[in-house]
């Protein structure tokens, strides 16, 4: 057990303070706090202890609240033995100039946000609400959303490492619900004899394609759809003839819905939120215990029919459709994802640090901008101010001004 306690810290303990400032040279010193989740069930935590003793030894300060690493397999000794300092109530993490969240901010968040703090966590945009925003503008938050943040013009990290995660373990909750406990008795990849289920995937993206080479490895027969053609092309290439391809045409679209065992939405939308593309009579006409998985619920999901669930009770049946609706699908897998959510991370803040602060850092970098959608407090989304008719303001001019 002491072997195992030992192992973040020792990673970095060979190396002195002086090398880590010298390979990782900071300009301001962060002060990081990460919460103990509870909502919507969420086990994930921001940093794993290996990721905290590697922002510590560079001379950054990170509070952990105590038991938040409990849900993935992580001791609250595990990061103290890292450099974290723990202290044991949700109070004392939020005296932290910077909060790290693995789960949506809720508005039983609110009452313990500080003026001009950071805040790092998911986007839900079904459980955002005018009163948590118009508070967080009130008191100047910058808020940013890990799945807006870019490394490149055309790549999300977050939604990329998290959404490979999802789109694997909802063939794996597919197969479940197929089964005799939940759904019709099926098994997914079929038998000798038996044809295969057949998995219709709404979006050739991160989700999507993780979901289809996962579905083919088990032998299910895969449709999907995308109305981007380029996204078609790379899984065409990548999956070859094993897996069926067309544009996102209505009247196709319905035929192959009513066919489908498994349907899984996996579409993301650049303006952020999501069109229903699966209207409630494209449903009804679906073949009954037919499995819907709706994996974009932070943007509003994509079935019409789809409506915020939890790990605790994470399905309903609605037109005899059983529907799994929980948004944080990565959690299932904490510790997995809290090591992926964790490497994202851990690089973004060696940068923060080494620019001199969140605010140098979202004026010199273009991508890490994109993940803002509050900046000092004031909106920078439009269509989130548009969805709860509030104003917002361009970021680029609120920067420009020196706001």
């Amino acid at each position: 057990m002491e072997a195992t306690l030992e192992k973040p810290k020792k990673e970095y303990s060979l190396t002195p303070q002086e090398a880590f400032a010298e390979i990782f040279p900071i300009k301001r010193p962060l002060y990081i706090g990460i919460p103990k989740e509870t909502y919507l069930q969420e086990k994930r935590i921001a940093l794993t202890p290996n990721s905290v003793a590697s922002l510590t030894n560079q001379g950054h300060r990170i509070i952990i609240e105590a038991g938040a690493g409990e849900s993935s397999n992580f001791e609250d000794e595990d990061y103290t033995q890292a450099g974290a300092q723990l202290v044991s109530t949700t109070e004392e993490v939020y005296q932290a100039n910077i909060i790290l969240k693995s789960a949506p901010i809720a508005s039983s968040d609110i009452q313990f946000f500080q003026s001009g703090q950071t805040i790092f966590s998911p986007i839900l945009l079904p459980a955002l609400d005018k009163t948590m925003l118009k508070r967080m503008m009130q008191l100047k938050i910058t808020a940013i959303a890990y799945e807006y943040i870019k490394s490149t013009e055309d790549y999300y990290p977050y939604l990329d490492s998290i959404g490979d995660i999802a789109g694997n373990y909802s063939i794996i909750l597919a197969g479940k619900y197929l089964s005799n406990e939940f759904g019709k008795g099926v098994l997914l990849g079929g038998i000798a004899g038996q044809p295969p289920c057949k998995v219709l995937i709404l979006g050739g993206g991160y989700v999507g394609i993780a979901a289809a080479k996962s579905a083919i490895g088990l032998g299910a027969q895969v449709q999907l759809f995308d109305d981007d053609i380029h996204l078609l092309n790379q899984a065409k290439n990548l999956l070859g003839n094993n897996i069926y391809t067309s544009v996102l045409d209505p009247l196709n679209l319905k035929k192959n819905l009513s066919r489908a065992d498994v349907a899984i939405g996996a579409l993301h939308h650049s303006s952020g939120i999501m069109t229903k593309i699966v209207t409630e009579s494209m449903v009804m006409q679906m073949k009954k215990n037919t499995v819907i998985i709706d994996t974009c619920l932070d943007q509003g999901g994509c079935f019409e029919t789809s409506r915020v669930t939890n790990h605790d009770h994470p399905i309903f049946i609605k037109h005899g459709i059983i529907h799994y609706c929980v948004p944080n699908i990565s959690s299932a897998v904490s510790r997995t994802a809290s090591y992926a959510m964790s490497n994202i991370l851990t690089p973004i803040l060696r940068k923060i640090g080494q620019s001199g602060g969140i605010e140098p850092q979202i004026r010199s970098d273009i991508y890490f901008r994109n993940g803002v959608y509050i900046f000092k407090g004031s909106l920078s989304k439009d269509y989130i101010a548009n969805k709860f008719e509030l104003k917002h303001n361009d970021l680029n001019l609120l920067l420009a001004t020196e706001y």
